[in-house]
């Protein structure tokens, strides 16, 4: 295999979206999907085995999330350039993942021209950004009003989701791997910064601003 190829590591917890990407991929001569991974543990396996130019990574994935695997793909190899792609929109986490350090945030149904445009901007040591999230970029760097979503960390963003879909406290525990107690922090946490008193509140504000999916 040619040393000038970018070697890339999928980063899904499922299997079909693997191939999917996998297949969208397998027309370019200079791209090569060289890992597969399902979690952020099997990521950081196989980043300590091999040497790769890009990590295509998915936020939502059980057990420790994207952009967590991102701050630890950076600690690791800093020189490592990582794309988010996800099925949430930019609106949600793109701003968070380039904060992190990402070199770019895609959604799933970008066409696969893309897809191989933002692989190989990163594999330059270069961002890539599409129009609408510049202007995003540009109003936080610039002091503009944020969403109140944004001004959550990660992990109440996270709880913010599940209680929004409905899902009790002590199922949010389980997954997230955290204490029923401290759960009930974040929610009250949550609706302080936010400003609301209800999940209901909770619930209208995640619809309305394309946190559910």
């Amino acid at each position: 295999m040619s040393n000038d190829k970018i070697k890339i590591l999928l980063v899904d917890d499922h299997a079909v979206v693997r191939n999917g990407v996998k297949l969208m991929l397998s027309a370019e001569q200079d791209i090569v999907v060289e890992g597969e991974a399902a979690s952020a543990q099997e990521a950081m396996q196989r980043v300590k085995e091999q040497d790769f130019n890009v990590a295509l990574v998915d936020i939502a994935m059980p057990g420790k999330n994207g952009l967590e695997l991102l701050r630890m793909l950076h600690a690791e190899k800093p020189k490592l350039a990582v794309l988010m792609l996800s099925t949430y929109s930019e609106e949600v986490y793109a701003v968070r993942a380039f904060k992190l350090g990402a070199s770019g945030y895609l959604t799933k149904d970008s066409p696969t021209e893309v897809l191989v445009a933002a692989i190989r901007k990163a594999a330059s040591g270069g961002k890539y950004v599409t129009p609408s999230l510049m202007e995003k970029l540009a109003d936080t760097l610039g002091g503009k009003g944020a969403s109140s979503h944004e001004e959550l960390s990660n992990r109440e963003l996270e709880v913010l989701k599940m209680l929004a879909a409905g899902e009790s406290l002590v199922r949010i525990a389980e997954v997230l791997h955290l204490s029923p107690n401290t759960v009930t922090t974040y929610r009250t946490r949550i609706l302080e910064k936010m400003g609301m008193s209800s999940n209901a509140e909770l619930t209208r504000y995640a619809i309305e601003n394309g946190l559910l999916i």
